[in-house]
């Protein structure tokens, strides 16, 4: 089997799993927009977004440092293993004491005193996912893709079916009749705290699946294998966390910079949160790569022709991308009703965040050139200017354009940061993209996009039919000048 198809039947693994999963998981979302107000799920939103901060420093970056170290000759006892998880669980430990200490504080500052537990359930979820990535990694590094994805699945469904229980069946049981049992598990004035306790029964649940991989703890902790994994993850921590700040601050930011009423910015917000999971396809498939790419990368970097090959995945990369981003929103008008009517005032920034995400999946690529030459340092720097970018420019638009702002800036800051990544990659791990092709089909993809609106003031087709015209369209060009070259590919990987 060529390079290529392996790096392809592993993301397949994880993307199907991961698409299986994730669109069970997607189905809460028309669950939540249709069953809650925008202000409601506003807070789910809110919470979401801390709890992309927290991740980050609970898992210290231990989870990269780990595929960088880990002992591949002698899997019986990967000291790298056991020194990353006793360390991660002693983190995870004091952040639930400090909760404890200041849950009553935290949650007033938070205008939620009246739910406490909602900052409570949220941490020991945190803490739970912070615990159980060090494993999940193991399973990453080891190639047990089927393991690793039936545990995501697994969890993922009984999240699934718990807030159906919770959302559907007991505000009807209960209404029906307060007094039967329903009423010791079921409390009305809890209300969007259910999605909360269905998600950490599930990590519950998922901790337990991956009890026996808890064995490895008896390994042992290596001090001077410590240090080494510290002084490599740490920047990983600084680009994480920065990468959160991308990902993440405009929904936290807009609670507070929106010039409306508090009442009103919550709607927004999760009008703002339910519009970016129509993103979700172009996520699925940039996560399922990651899953796949990551050990992938550290594993073929002292094959001859790696920087070969890693040119050609990106190249595949942008294109399937492509694909995806032509897919939503072209058949937008499909894609809406995922959310409810309410939540669909923000369709607009959808085009916006796919192209963002576009551009986060060619960063990903293109961050191999420190992770392999352990510059990481320098990874972090761009992640930080990444960061402070996101930061000014929701901080400026956010107020004059709203929501729409936050998308802009989204995509402004990685579309940055895969700028300044390829040149340091080109100076430190030079690597030759196709970088005219590439962005050839981006601009393809776009030049797509506007012309089915155009179009469609023009023509009386069907939106649907135009759509997929424009579908093939792309589709035959890059089979016209990509399939040639995947077979020349594949040819030379078996050394045909």
């Amino acid at each position: 089997m060529s390079i290529i198809k392996k790096l392809a039947s592993q993301t397949a693994v994880y993307g199907l799993s991961s698409i299986f999963g994730r669109f069970l998981n997607y189905l809460l979302v028309p669950l939540y927009t249709y069953y809650f107000t925008a202000a409601e799920y506003g807070v789910v939103s809110e919470f979401y977004a801390y709890a992309g901060f927290f991740s980050v420093l609970l898992l210290f970056g231990f989870e990269t440092g780990y595929f960088r170290f880990r002992d591949k000759e002698h899997t019986g006892r990967d000291v790298a293993y056991s020194t990353a998880l006793l360390f991660v669980v002693l983190i995870n430990i004091g952040f639930f004491a400090l909760i404890l200490l200041v849950n009553t504080q935290l949650s007033a500052a938070l205008n939620y005193a009246n739910h406490p537990e909602y900052v409570l359930c949220f941490s020991l979820i945190l803490i739970l996912d912070a615990v159980a990535a060090i494993p999940f990694a193991r399973l990453r590094a080891e190639n047990k893709a089927f393991r690793f994805a039936g545990i995501k699945i697994i969890e993922i469904l009984i999240t699934v079916l718990l807030s159906l229980f919770f959302i559907i069946y007991c505000p009807k049981a209960y209404a029906k009749n307060p007094e039967s049992w329903i009423a010791l598990i079921y409390n009305p004035a809890i209300g969007i705290g259910y999605i909360f306790i269905a998600n950490l029964m599930a990590s519950v649940f998922k901790f337990l699946l991956l009890a026996p991989q808890l064995s490895g703890l008896a390994w042992g902790f290596d001090r001077v294998l410590f240090g080494r994994m510290v002084r490599y993850s740490l920047p990983m921590v600084v680009i994480g966390f920065a990468g959160i700040i991308n990902e993440m601050l405009d929904r936290a930011l807009l609670k507070y910079l929106l010039p409306y009423d508090v009442q009103t910015n919550m709607k927004m917000l999760g009008i703002y949160s339910a519009c970016y999971k129509l993103s979700i396809l172009m996520s699925l498939f940039i996560q399922a790569f990651r899953y796949a790419a990551e050990p992938f990368f550290f594993a073929y970097a002292d094959k001859s022709d790696a920087r070969k090959v890693y040119a050609v995945v990106l190249k595949f990369f942008v294109i399937f991308c492509v694909f995806i981003f032509l897919l939503v929103t072209l058949f937008i008008d499909f894609f809406q009703y995922f959310v409810g009517d309410e939540f669909r005032a923000g369709l607009e920034v959808v085009p916006i965040l796919l192209m963002a995400n576009l551009c986060l999946g060619i960063y990903i690529n293109l961050s191999i050139w420190y992770k392999l030459t352990d510059r990481t340092l320098l990874g972090a720097l761009v992640s930080l200017a990444g960061a402070a970018l996101t930061i000014v420019l929701n901080l400026c638009w956010i107020p004059l354009l709203g929501y729409v702002g936050s998308a802009w800036a989204t995509l402004a800051c990685y579309a940055s940061m895969a700028i300044a990544s390829y040149l340091l990659g080109q100076k430190y791990y030079p690597v030759d993209y196709e970088v005219k092709r590439v962005l050839a089909y981006i601009g393809l993809g776009i030049g797509l996009y506007f012309a089915h609106g155009q179009l469609l003031m023009l023509i009386t087709w069907q939106p649907w039919l135009l759509a997929s015209e424009l579908m093939l369209l792309y589709v035959l060009i890059t089979a016209l000048f990509e399939g040639r070259q995947l077979v020349g590919a594949n040819s030379f990987a078996r050394g045909e």
